[in-house]
């Protein structure tokens, strides 16, 4: 590690937090969780998503993505907010806005270009339509932990957040990763209303009320009717629960507001294999 490289790192962040992400992080790319994600893939717990199947080889190899690629600069945009209405009832909260990924984009590419001019560099922005596995990569990076309900949580932060990567060839000084602190907790997979969670740190996307309401394809089974209830696009639940959101900071202006439709349709879907959240599927 070189005072280069550090002070490379430190301006690659001071560059993120300009451009308006709450928080930023530097680690390797380099897969921890990549046997996981092979055995849940296996065993059938992707549901309907083939995508993931299909893109197995690049989402467990950043390099296919960026060849020589190095390091990853993980970073968050928050998207709670404090005063959603009536007319949002039903609506998971990463959907009460604009198309995260029109938001996003024009920002990752701006720092995208910002870390390959610095450093001399190739570097690609991802979102999380891309074949990555960006939650793996954001925690590996020390952006937050991945907890029982396996979304990443950043202390001070909570998880209501977007993650966005920028891969590059750059050979960036990583920070630490973020030790796990979900301790005894397991508000999360009490309050699940469709059971998904087999235990900590594992779910079961065939049972998720997000994946029945947004990226099943077909009619969904019975026994879920009555556990999604009210919910038409998504899921909070194993979020509202979470202690560590209760004191989360609400959004900035980054991410718009959109206009809530008529209930039945209250807002876009976004592409299909968005994540929607700081959630992968494992």
């Amino acid at each position: 590690m070189t005072l280069a490289g550090l002070a490379l790192a430190q301006a690659v962040k001071a560059r993120a937090l300009e451009l308006g992400f709450d928080r930023v992080a530097i680690g390797p790319a380099t897969l921890s969780h990549g046997a996981d994600f092979e055995r849940w893939l296996d065993t059938g717990r992707a549901g309907t998503m083939e995508y993931l199947a299909e893109t197995r080889a690049e989402r467990l190899d950043p390099a296919r993505l960026l060849p020589g690629c190095r390091s990853v600069v993980a970073v968050a945009l928050n998207y709670a907010r404090e005063d959603d209405g009536a007319e949002w009832r039903g609506v998971a909260r990463y959907a009460r806005g604009a198309d995260y990924h029109n938001v996003m984009r024009p920002l990752l590419h701006a720092l995208r270009d910002y870390v390959s001019a610095a450093a001399g560099a190739q570097s690609r922005a991802s979102v999380d339509t891309s074949a990555v596995l960006e939650r793996d990569l954001a925690a590996a990076a020390g952006l937050g932990w991945v907890g029982k309900n396996t979304n990443l949580i950043a202390p001070g932060l909570g998880s209501y957040f977007f993650i966005g990567l920028v891969l590059t060839t750059a050979d960036l000084p990583p920070d630490d990763a973020v030790p796990d602190r979900c301790g005894t907790c397991t508000a999360c997979l009490d309050a699940c209303p469709s059971a998904a969670f087999e235990g900590p740190y594992a779910l079961d996307a065939r049972r998720c009320v997000a994946y029945l309401t947004i990226e099943h394809r077909g009619p969904i089974p019975d026994e879920f009717h009555a556990p999604i209830g009210d919910w038409l696009f998504g899921c909070d639940v194993c979020q509202e629960v979470c202690p560590w959101n209760r004191h989360a900071p609400p959004a900035r202006q980054a991410v718009p507001r959109s206009t809530p439709a008529p209930c039945s349709s209250a807002t876009s879907p976004p592409p299909r294999g968005s994540a929607g959240s700081a959630r992968t599927r494992i």
